[in-house]
């Protein structure tokens, strides 16, 4: 089967829910190979996660989830605000939950969470932070309860999956960032 029979066309759509961070969207698609229906898709922010080392440890904030409804080591990160860049809104991320500003941002790549349930705006950026200077100073949000800590980089990826290491972003920025520092190839 060719591609051209695997694409769905959009007959209506509506917006079913919307919150400050999130919509979800009512569609009704009709395949060109025949079958139709009603589908869902969110429409979420821009967002970026940053990988920082800071003198052999990983910088992480530890915060509470309300889906999980526990706590999560996570990468510094957050929604990329209008008009700014992935590489902007890592940098500020990363001051703002870290207390580290970054001398050097660069941008490893991207990727959609869940391309069967989020539009392609929702994309999450990969960022790398160097030239790390500690600031001491948190400026989260105010909806933001966090706490930043030091994690060797060994620990979390012999962790992950598990605990506090939960996140699937951890997963996909170390991909990231391994093949960045060319720790992975062809198999």
């Amino acid at each position: 089967m060719d591609n051209d029979k695997l694409m769905w066309h959009t007959d209506s759509e509506e917006t079913v829910f919307r919150s400050p961070v999130f919509e979800v969207k009512k569609k009704m698609q009709t395949a060109e190979a025949g079958p139709s229906g009603a589908y869902y898709a969110v429409k979420g922010h821009r967002c970026v996660c940053v990988v920082a080392i800071y003198e052999g440890k990983l910088v992480m904030v530890r915060q509470f989830r309300h889906g999980s409804d526990r706590i999560t080591a996570e990468l510094p990160g957050g929604i990329v605000d209008d008009g700014e860049t992935p590489e902007e809104a890592a940098k500020r991320e990363l001051e703002e939950e870290s207390g580290f500003r970054a001398g050097k941002i660069t941008l490893l790549g991207q990727m959609n969470p869940n391309p069967a349930l989020f539009e392609d705006i929702s994309t999450l950026s990969i960022c790398l932070a160097e030239e790390l200077v500690p600031t001491g100073e948190l400026h989260p949000d105010a909806d933001e309860v966090l706490k930043n800590v030091l994690v060797p980089f060994d620990e979390v990826v012999a962790e992950m999956g598990t605990g506090e290491y939960t996140h699937m972003f951890l997963g996909t920025a170390f991909l990231f960032y391994l093949r960045y520092r060319k720790c992975i190839g062809s198999i």
